[in-house]
């Protein structure tokens, strides 16, 4: 009985104590984590890189804009195991840590970004993380990498037949039509050299920051007329047509003997992938601000698969037909660079068998703006221009 009393007491006793500390645990406050230094956050809103802040438990407090954009965070946490991996380490040894990653850039598709990553402490309870975009110079990398590649490929086969070619000429000294047919070979081969090497350097100018150094008021007009004078002779020669028309007057700003670079390229490619008797048109528009300067022509035609590739450097639609006429391959890539440097672009239409239209799109000057001794002024008296007009090549 004296027992029984006992052990009851003795478990209400218990159950008192047990109320009485959970009683306690309840007003003693669970400590949070320690605040994020503010000198810190502000550093962070600076940064240019993508920037993720972590908690103790790897939950991410903080992160910018890039982060999101690159995919570093998805449902607030790090979405890429490699760098949680990484996260880990610096937790584990403390020791800060720093890789170049090749990461997925969403969670579908086969984007990929190249992030140089780098973990460490900001103090016992938060772990940064910053991540900057290669991707853009490693692809710039892959293509000097192929342009040198492509260049020494593409110096050499010329470099190669003018040596054959002397060495074989030096063997006919005695035949004098042989000597004929192979220095005209020579000069074929040297011209394509030298076309080469002139190309090469104006397409590494225009890549080299800057390539505007001096921008003035730029008649379309002469362009045109300039553009359309230099590549007459090679029409000529396959009795093809030039017909120019379209709007009149128009300006932009911008190099002069760039923009007749670019127009002439079109027009030679134009004209070397267009048979005999055939025509090809420039019209000039005025189409939402844009100056369009559109190249057509009734040529072989170029298929959907390979008009992605037309504005890569050295890419050629027919080779053999290059070959032939003489080009390197580079006269689009050329024409993409004038664009781009002028703010505009170059649009392809094309199907095969019914020809190509490229179209060179412009930023144009305000209305009323004229170029310096423009003959489409209105205020010259001896302006007896005509905006169209055909010329028999």
């Amino acid at each position: 009985m004296v027992a029984g009393l006992l052990g009851l007491l003795t478990g209400v006793a218990a159950t008192l104590a047990f109320r009485v500390s959970e009683h306690q645990q309840r007003r003693v406050p669970v400590q949070p984590p320690a605040e994020l230094d503010p000198g810190v956050v502000r550093v962070l809103a600076i940064l240019r890189s993508a920037a993720v802040v972590l908690g103790p438990d790897d939950t991410v407090i903080r992160a910018s804009a890039p982060a999101y954009a690159l995919g570093l965070v998805r449902d607030d946490a790090i979405a890429h195991p490699a760098i949680q991996d990484m996260i880990d380490a610096v937790r584990r040894d403390g020791v800060i840590a720093d890789e170049e990653l090749e990461l997925p850039r969403g969670p579908v598709g086969r984007g990929r970004v190249m992030l140089q990553v780098r973990v460490a402490h900001i103090d016992t309870d938060h772990v940064a993380v910053l991540a900057e975009d290669r991707t853009e110079a490693r692809r710039i990398e892959a293509i000097r990498r192929d342009f040198a590649v492509n260049v020494s490929h593409e110096l050499k086969t010329p470099v190669g037949a003018i040596s054959l070619l002397a060495e074989t000429m030096q063997d006919a000294a005695d035949d004098p039509d042989a000597v004929r047919h192979f220095a005209g070979r020579m000069q074929q081969e040297s011209t394509r050299l030298a076309a080469l090497v002139h190309e090469i350097i104006e397409l590494s100018r225009l890549q080299v920051a800057g390539a505007l150094p001096e921008v003035s008021v730029i008649g379309i007009d002469e362009v045109i007329d300039e553009a359309a004078d230099r590549a007459r002779v090679v029409a000529a020669a396959k009795d093809i047509t030039l017909s120019l028309g379209g709007d009149s007057g128009l300006t932009v700003y911008g190099d002069h003997s760039l923009l007749v670079t670019a127009v002439r390229n079109l027009l030679d490619n134009a004209v070397a992938y267009s048979g005999p008797h055939t025509r090809v048109g420039v019209g000039v528009a005025l189409v939402d601000g844009l100056v369009e300067i559109a190249v057509v022509d009734q040529g072989i035609g170029i298929s959907p698969a390979e008009q992605s590739r037309v504005f890569e450097r050295f890419y050629r639609v027919d080779p053999a037909r290059s070959r032939d006429t003489g080009g390197t391959g580079l006269g689009l890539s050329i024409v993409k660079h004038v664009a781009a440097d002028h703010g505009g672009d170059v649009k392809i239409w094309s199907e095969p068998g019914r020809g190509s239209t490229f179209t060179l799109r412009i930023p144009a000057a305000p209305a009323g703006t004229t170029a310096p001794d423009d003959p489409s002024d209105p205020s010259d008296p001896n302006d007896s221009s005509d905006p169209h007009k055909e010329v028999d090549a």
